[in-house]
């Protein structure tokens, strides 16, 4: 029991989650007076997703794991897992953002929109917003911070400097991964621009990414990466089965994170299209089957004979 009850630590992380919460909280309550009871009860439902992805994201920095991820790398690589794609899965689903505008006070809330809409850097602020949520831009994104962050030279970096592990590594691959789960789940007031069918090929390719860097890290080497697991005082696992056991966690954990992901996504589609096979139709890029009318033939008053069948009906 005292591989969960000890080592807990203090982040500052808490701090900034506190604070959001009593913002988020106090956002709602203003809210709740403008709203009918639907909406409040649906805010607060969307609320619990929220605070379940912050409540991941402490208990990846604050609890033992962020503790036993200095001596074990695959430890480490849960740890990313649960920032990267799990805790934002959940922020992005609890749709805080009208909530957290509402924390300000009116006269704030006006000001900050007079700001973006005609203020002096309103087209950089608009032009940075356009670009973070670009489609392209909220993959890629994503999948160079996580890859950038497993080589050799930066993953050392970051373990020999707390303020770069902390905020650089943690904070990218939550910002980040916030990003791309906008382009999956919609989010109030935000929805996601591509199709469907985009959807689903960030998500594979996403988790190709994933399995190639597991890969590497696996079965494209005979030795451990990173230096800072060479020397452990206490630990007996070999610093290379330990790296080949968080490359087989980051292999696995993406069929529970993909898979939900590309199911939601194809029933999006299906719902879209009308069936499964006019999705594929579309996916292939083949016109779907004509309509009955297209095979009446037109007669001289421009209307059209019955087909041979309902003409012997």
């Amino acid at each position: 029991m005292h591989y969960l009850l000890d080592n807990w630590s203090f982040d500052p992380f808490l701090l900034v989650v506190a604070f959001v919460v009593v913002a988020h909280e106090l956002g709602l309550a203003r809210l709740r007076l403008r709203s009918v009871p639907s909406r409040t009860r649906s805010r607060r439902l969307r609320s619990l997703l929220f605070y379940g992805g912050l409540g991941l994201l402490l208990l990846a920095v604050e609890s033992p794991i962020d503790f036993w991820s200095g001596d074990y790398f695959f430890v480490h690589m849960v740890e990313h897992l649960l920032i990267g794609f799990y805790a934002p899965i959940l922020v992005v689903a609890g749709a805080p953002w009208v909530p957290l505008l509402f924390a300000l006070p009116v006269g704030a809330r006006r000001r900050v929109g007079r700001f973006v809409a005609f203020g002096p850097l309103r087209h950089v602020v608009r032009g940075t917003g356009r670009i973070l949520r670009n489609p392209w831009v909220s993959v890629l994104s994503f999948n160079v911070v996580m890859v950038a962050w497993h080589l050799p030279a930066l993953f050392d970096l970051s373990e020999r400097n707390q303020l770069i592990h902390v905020w650089l590594m943690h904070g990218s691959l939550f910002a980040t991964g916030i990003l791309f789960w906008l382009q999956i789940i919609p989010s109030h007031p935000m929805r996601p621009t591509a199709s469907p069918i985009w959807q689903a090929g960030a998500v594979i390719a996403t988790n190709v990414v994933m399995f190639v860097l597991a890969m590497a890290m696996s079965i494209f080497t005979t030795t451990s990466w990173y230096t800072i697991y060479a020397h452990v005082p206490g630990v007996t696992l070999a610093p290379f089965a330990d790296q080949q056991i968080g490359a087989a966690i980051l292999w696995v954990c993406g069929d529970f994170w993909a898979g939900p992901a590309l199911a939601v996504i194809l029933r999006r589609a299906i719902d879209q299209d009308g069936s499964l096979s006019a999705t594929f139709d579309r996916l292939i890029g083949r016109a779907g089957a004509p309509p009955p009318e297209a095979f009446r033939r037109p007669t001289a008053a421009g209307g059209t004979l019955p087909t041979g069948s309902e003409a012997q009906g």
